[in-house]
């Protein structure tokens, strides 16, 4: 058993990777307009191979644009063309040597105010929501941190997008060993401690997501990130 602070780091080495992948992606123009949504899946699916030589992703991987942007994870809305003018975000959990990464990116394609506040909105939030985490950890239940990150959108002037905030992450495949019962999501029937260890007493780590909305404007940020 690995552990907490090794798990940490390898948790941490894995976003890294991942955080990489999506710059280089950005440097070679592949959030652009003009391709469908599929078709820069496939792009980041490719370039994950090239630069890492991996094929192993722990959930689907998720490119949405547009009105999509308004989906949350466990929709699978039509594929969409990125048009001149949009926004975008990638959901990606690549597997680097069986550890699990889970990046999410908001891109905005030209000068739009409103979608380029968002993104910007989306980033800032976490950081927020992050501190609020680390200052109250030992005693924050799933269903607190919920409902503190609903507040935050409002504050931010959005709505939130998604029945959870975020999720466990750890060894390849996670999913299999907790399950989806609310207690492995950030989540407002979570009652239980987000410090609270597993069954076999070891530490959980924890996935953040934040996911803005403006249904009138059909636009929707995302940005996501290891907790720790």
């Amino acid at each position: 058993m690995n552990a907490p602070n090794v798990i940490v780091d390898k948790l941490n080495e894995a976003e890294a990777f991942a955080n990489q992948l999506f710059s280089v992606a950005e440097q070679r123009g592949c959030f652009s307009a003009g391709r469908t949504e599929k078709e820069i899946n496939t792009k980041l699916y490719d370039l994950a191979f090239e630069l890492f030589g991996i094929k192993k992703f722990w959930h689907k991987r998720i490119v949405r644009s547009g009105k999509n942007t308004l989906f949350p994870y466990k929709e699978n809305p039509p594929d969409l063309m990125v048009m001149n003018d949009d926004i975008l975000f990638v959901d990606f959990g690549p597997v680097f040597e069986n550890w699990e990464a889970d990046v999410g990116n908001t891109y905005v394609i030209g000068s739009n105010e409103d979608k380029h506040k968002l993104k910007k909105d989306v980033e800032a939030a976490w950081s927020e929501g992050r501190k609020f985490y680390l200052n109250n950890k030992d005693v924050l239940t799933g269903a607190d941190f919920y409902a503190y990150t609903k507040k935050l959108a409002a504050n931010f002037g959005w709505d939130y997008g998604n029945v959870h905030c975020g999720h466990l992450i750890g060894n390849f495949p996670h999913e299999l060993i907790v399950g989806e019962d609310v207690i492995n999501y950030i989540h407002p029937e979570n009652h239980l401690r987000m410090a609270e260890k597993d069954k076999n007493g070891n530490e959980r780590f924890w996935i953040y997501e934040i996911h803005f909305i403006d249904s009138p404007k059909e636009i929707g940020g995302f940005y996501e990130r290891f907790l720790i």
